[in-house]
């Protein structure tokens, strides 16, 4: 899941919520392409999960990389969840469940994504083969229950827990045990953004199916090729699946924006401080009238950080995310 977001320009109306995707339009070419992949790290001893913390868990292993890459740490409440290169080069962040993302950098072309991934899982094995770790790439993890799977300290994924089992059947399980591959593409102007986005929401399906990899659950089949997409069709129907007013005509960033603002919150962050507003209304922060936080207004932190918590097959940010497919192996976390 993506950093949260820092910029406390109080949003004035819903133009200018439009107005912080327009400003995502990007010179007319050549667009550049970022890949983002998360991998379960586990015990290669014992195949039992790794645990946040002690001396060869999760966060041992953010240490390890740290020093190893020299990037600069995240905190939450004085636990590191995170790294990210000062120079946008990339971040590394902690999944529900102890999954590892990279975040890559935006390249140009997917022959430099191979070598970004050839380094970072090179990083990988170098940190984690002194801790006994290795990393599975399979959409969800296929040996450990629910309740075997460790929680990571990030206050986010806290209020999201409480608020899954309210929603849907299996937000927990997708929230904890599965593993993605993502890739994200530059739009230069909205008709562009409306056409990428359109047939990316067509082709999901189909990459989805190309891309199966969790057929795996407590240890034994589960009769699925891809039990995470599964999963996903059970987790919070306001905020995932297809989105069918994509095609429909008058479709563009204002109609995005509509959209988003339809879809609950589940925080609002002040500083350090995560305030659980699960259920509420963004509109509701927008016109400063959010019972959960009286007085407060909406920031442009608090949208960005808002469309990163909603979770379609293509996704709409500054960029536009494709988030259909299970992760594999390296090969093809590249195609």
């Amino acid at each position: 899941m993506a950093r949260d977001v820092v910029d406390s320009e109080v949003v004035e109306s819903r133009d200018a919520l439009v107005g912080w995707l327009e400003a995502g339009c990007k010179p007319a070419g050549p667009f550049r392409v970022g890949t983002e992949h998360e991998k379960i790290p586990f015990y290669r001893a014992d195949h039992s999960p790794v645990p946040y913390g002690g001396e060869r868990g999760i966060q041992a292993l953010l240490e390890g990389m740290r020093a190893h890459l020299g990037w600069d740490g995240i905190q939450d409440h004085g636990n590191l969840i995170g790294l990210y290169d000062v120079d946008g080069e990339g971040a590394i962040s902690l999944e529900p469940g102890g999954q590892f993302e990279l975040s890559g950098a935006p390249l140009d072309n997917a022959h430099l994504t191979a070598d970004e991934l050839d380094r970072h899982l090179a990083a990988c094995r170098k940190v984690g083969e002194p801790l006994g770790i290795g990393f599975l790439t399979l959409g969800m993890s296929p040996k450990w229950s629910l309740a075997e799977t460790p929680v990571m300290p990030k206050s986010r994924y806290a209020i999201m827990a409480r608020y899954m089992p309210k929603v849907g059947t299996r937000g927990l399980d997708m929230m904890f045990r599965t593993s993605t591959v993502q890739v994200n593409l530059d739009f230069m102007s909205e008709q562009d953004m409306v056409a990428k986005m359109r047939v990316g929401l067509a082709l999901q399906p189909a990459i989805t199916a190309l891309f199966a990899n969790s057929p795996f659950t407590d240890g034994k089949l589960n009769g699925l090729v891809s039990a995470r997409s599964e999963i996903w069709r059970h987790t919070d129907p306001a905020r995932t699946g297809m989105l069918a007013f994509a095609f429909e005509p008058g479709m563009g960033f204002e109609r995005y924006v509509d959209y988003a603002l339809d879809v609950p919150l589940y925080f609002v962050k002040r500083g350090d401080h995560y305030e659980d507003v699960a259920g509420a209304s963004f509109r509701d922060l927008l016109a400063g009238r959010l019972k959960q936080a009286p007085g407060e207004r909406a920031t442009l932190a608090d949208w960005a950080n808002h469309l990163s918590s909603i979770f379609p097959e293509v996704r709409l940010k500054r960029y536009l995310e494709m988030r259909g497919p299970d992760v594999g192996p390296p090969e093809r976390i590249v195609a």
